[in-house]
């Protein structure tokens, strides 16, 4: 991991306030690592539809602290463990794919079983809660495997003075080519820009922060990547990995087109959702995130409520929602009940603000300003409560996902980005993001790099070993490559792995307060490359 988390700021929102007319709100997005990139104000336009906004960006190393203690509170009824109807193979059924993201076991396709509540209630802010698609939202565009390639440069960027696009996995700047660019590509309107890419081919979700077409030129602010077959969160190592503050893609939790009107109870899948500052934990006297977060805002300690971003927020079995006739508002109380929906994002001003498709057709409102749905939408406020446990999880499948969403908890905690210099030899190595491994250029004899700023060590706390638990470091290699941890406590080194090549490992125990140096060699004929796992062992 980079030296730094990132975290995101606030932007601006349009939203309905307390009475019949729009006000402003604000909303943050995703933080990068550096540069450090700032969106330009605007003015949001007041509409009756509310929409979502801009940050400015900044690199810092969030502030975590053990969780909250929350007095917790049995659901009632029990969840079933049945596979819900609209979960069945059934249209968009195929995980990992354009309309299903994310494999079946991840959070976001799976459900909790007999989940616990919290006791905290969202309070009230300025604004009624929303679900909102606009300015602020998302679009998610699908490439053909014959589109050809479009080159992203920084949206600083001048005529004269090309700049590279923040990336926070790669831990800086660098221009993006993407190798297939579908036609028809919109970012949302609002200052985040938000637009993401999804190449059937290599199945990945490219993530735009801040994009915008600027005289037939693409440059945005931010880029990051993700699997659509993966979890949908980031993991330790690779811990940024889309443009929402909790270091997502926007895709993920969205309510996308072919859901709106599908004839189902419930959407398949949990939902996405921002908080307002004063719903947020502060970072200081509880932590800013959880898992599956791996970021946050950086401003947390501005933020006056208790729960923290990557937190599951449900309704209970005996919320009552028998006078809600709206049937897309009931869809998403369904929705809520079933799956429920992760804090991904900030937003000034709004209870909660759950997140649409661009150009769905979808609205609560499509009359005008309904206060009957507005007041609807506050008792869905104060009846949502966050998870705290569940007796076990269920996948999109209907089979148990416990293990697995356990096993995520567990993933590699190394990366070899960053920081390496060139102790001897000639070769020039590189650290190559979509691989995640370093890469070495062809070479005649060893070349060695060292990385001694402990930027290979995940900075997301709650994924940290346990001082005196055991680790288990595995070497995957090319080209007779090498690599060889150090890892040190308060100056002092604990373990020495060794020079290890592709396929070995080694098993030790973590100390308290680890930092940890990573020496690579090269193959000495060829190109070469070489990456690492470091996770717990029983």
């Amino acid at each position: 991991m980079s030296a730094f988390t990132p975290a995101a700021t606030p932007a601006t929102e349009t939203t309905k306030p307390a009475a019949t007319k729009p006000a402003t709100a604000t909303e943050s997005s995703p933080a990068v690592a550096t540069p450090q990139v700032t969106a330009p104000a605007v003015s949001p336009a007041p509409t009756p539809t509310p929409t979502i906004t801009p940050p400015v960006t900044a690199v810092v190393t969030p502030t975590i602290t053990p969780d909250p203690v929350v007095a917790p509170t049995p659901a009632t009824p029990a969840t079933s463990t049945s596979t819900p109807t609209n979960a069945a193979n059934t249209g968009a059924s195929v995980y990992g794919t354009f309309l299903r993201p994310y494999a079946a076991d991840s959070l976001w396709n799976s459900r909790p079983v007999n989940p616990v509540f919290g006791t905290y209630v969202i309070p009230k802010s300025s604004y009624f809660p929303t679900v909102a698609s606009g300015g602020y939202s998302t679009g998610v565009f699908l490439a053909s495997p014959t589109d050809g390639p479009v080159t992203v440069i920084g949206s600083s960027s001048t005529d004269t003075n090309t700049v590279g696009v923040a990336d926070p996995d790669n831990g800086g700047s660098r221009i993006i080519t993407i190798p297939r660019w579908p036609a028809g590509v919109l970012p949302a309107l609002g200052t985040d820009g938000h637009a993401d890419i999804v190449d059937p081919v290599t199945n990945t979700i490219h993530s735009f922060w801040y994009l915008r077409n600027v005289n037939g030129q693409w440059k945005a602010a931010m880029y990051s990547w993700a699997k659509l077959s993966g979890t949908g969160w980031g993991d330790p190592a690779h811990y940024y990995q889309g443009a929402r503050a909790v270091g997502i893609p926007p895709t993920a939790g969205l309510i996308r087109k072919h859901e709106v009107k599908d004839g189902q109870a419930t959407y398949p899948h949990a939902l996405a959702m921002s908080l307002a500052h004063n719903g947020l934990a502060n970072g200081v006297s509880s932590p800013a995130y959880v898992f599956p977060a791996t970021s946050a805002d950086n401003s947390a300690s501005a933020n006056t409520g208790a729960i923290p971003q990557g937190a599951l927020l449900m309704l209970p079995q005996s919320f009552d929602s028998s006078a809600i006739v709206n049937p897309d508002l009931k869809k998403i109380v369904e929705t809520l009940k079933t799956y429920g929906a992760y804090v991904v994002d900030r937003n000034t001003g709004t209870p909660f603000v759950i997140y649409v498709e661009n150009d769905s057709g979808f609205s609560l409102m499509p009359k005008g300003w309904d206060n009957t749905i507005a007041g609807q939408l506050d008792q869905i406020r104060g009846g949502l409560r966050q998870v705290v446990s569940a007796q076990t999880w269920v996948d999109g499948n209907g089979n148990s996902a416990a293990a697995a969403i356990q096993a995520q908890k567990n993933m590699n905690i190394l990366s070899v980005r960053g920081g390496w210099y060139r102790q001897s030899g000639t070769a020039t190595a590189k650290f190559n993001s979509d691989l995640q491994s370093l890469e070495f250029e062809g070479a005649t004899k060893k070349t060695i790099y060292s990385n001694a700023n402990n930027t290979g060590l995940t900075r997301v706390k709650w994924a940290i070993p346990a001082a005196g638990t055991y680790v288990k470091y595995t070497v995957t290699a090319t080209g007779g490559a090498t690599l060889r941890l150090h890892v040190s406590a308060t100056g002092t080194q604990t373990f020495n792995t060794g020079d290890l090549g592709n396929g070995q490992s080694v098993r030790f125990l973590w100390p308290a307060n680890a930092m940890v140096t990573l020496i690579a060699t090269s193959g000495a004929s060829g190109a070469s490359s070489v990456k690492a796992e470091l996770v717990p062992s029983t």
